[in-house]
């Protein structure tokens, strides 16, 4: 019996997130949505089946891999790619039929770390076996280390911004309940939420980022020209960005607009934005530019991560039979932009602190 699924279209937007990995955006996804409209449409294959499968494909890309000529290192890369594939597959039929689970979250993200383990564990076995260089032990090393490096850096970064995020949101309502405030929003949220202003946007806000520094609190401003983003809107986001992100995925919430505020409230006032950001545009004008064109495309700025990585080492490397460059490019990449996001929480963190000690320094006059 055939699911009543919508066209492709709908398929895209429901399924497909508004911002990932350039590999996914551009090798991924047009192959994986229409497989997942059939899939959906056809069959009644779970999500959680497709995850066994991309990774018992993941398997027998290890396996590939062990034998170590180049013939096999090629099987092994077209094997690795198809496993992704699916591994992309999983939670687009979850999105789309409503079959998500917390459990089938955490058996994707156990499989994906236990299959980029294996598969570069065998990878570079098979290549000590050809060779008999000892490189090969410390790349197997390596990748383990630092494919494990992404994702507990990811999900702690994750935690110290959703707990910067509810200590603000915490400080707004308690003025709010004292003096009727106006709703919060974050900037980054309004920003990637309203894709076609961006450029506008953020161009004005370089220009007089100076200006801001020292007529406003640093990170907090009023901002209308973002205003049409409505409730709806953006719990919609909201949603559909907690629904798009792995566990591990350097997720970060949709924008978070309080209820208690109302659709009277967003008509009455402006909502009050908290900008956690502001020291990194400032430093960075640059930067905007570049995330402004990437995020129309639906690829987010961090352009080397664990998607990336494994790419380089389990497809590019083995294609061109240059598994140590491969693997050495790719390792040196990602840790360059885990660094940089590292700094960029670091400023994050600036802008926070002062953004709590304005409130404070409001409470004070307030009370006064």
């Amino acid at each position: 019996m055939r699911r009543d699924i919508p066209p492709l279209a709908e398929v895209r937007r429901i399924t497909e997130k508004k911002r990932d990995a350039w590999w996914t955006v551009l090798l991924v996804d047009p192959v994986a949505t229409p497989l997942v409209r059939l899939t959906a449409k056809y069959t009644r294959i779970t999500p959680n089946q497709i995850t066994w499968g991309a990774f018992l494909l993941g398997l027998v890309s290890a396996a590939f891999f062990a034998f170590g000529g180049w013939r096999w290192l090629i099987a092994g890369a077209f094997v690795y790619h198809l496993s992704f594939i699916l591994d992309c597959m999983d939670g687009k039929v979850a999105r789309l039929t409503g079959q998500g689970s917390v459990f089938g979250a955490w058996l994707d993200f156990v499989f994906d770390r236990i299959r980029v383990a294996v598969c570069g564990v065998a990878l570079m076995a098979g290549q000590y076996d050809r060779t008999g260089e000892t490189i090969y032990i410390w790349l197997a090393a390596a990748v383990v280390f630092l494919d494990t490096l992404r994702y507990i850096n990811g999900l702690e970064i994750f935690k110290i911004r959703h707990t910067m995020r509810k200590q603000i949101k915490a400080r707004v309502r308690a003025a709010r309940r004292a003096e009727n405030s106006a709703e919060l929003a974050f900037m980054e949220d309004l920003l990637r939420n309203n894709p076609e202003a961006d450029i506008e946007q953020d161009i004005r806000q370089a220009a007089t980022a100076t200006a801001t520094m020292t007529a406003t609190p640093v990170g907090v401003a009023e901002v209308t020209d973002l205003a049409p983003v409505t409730a709806a809107e953006t719990a919609q986001g909201q949603t559909q960005t907690q629904a798009h992100a792995h566990a591990h995925a350097e997720a970060e919430a949709g924008v978070e607009v309080d209820s208690e505020a109302g659709a009277e409230a967003q008509r009455k006032a402006p909502a009050r934005v908290i900008d956690l950001h502001q020291e990194f545009r400032h430093r960075f004008p640059v930067y905007l530019r570049a995330r402004s064109f990437f995020l129309r495309h639906r690829i987010r700025t961090h352009l080397v991560s664990g998607i990336e990585f494994q790419m380089g080492v389990f497809i590019l490397g083995p294609l061109f039979d240059s598994v140590i460059k491969a693997t050495i490019v790719s390792g040196a990449l990602l840790l360059v932009f885990e660094l940089a996001i590292i700094y960029k929480l670091l400023l994050s963190t600036r802008d926070f602190t002062r953004t709590i000690d304005s409130f404070e320094r409001e409470e004070v006059a307030t009370a006064a």
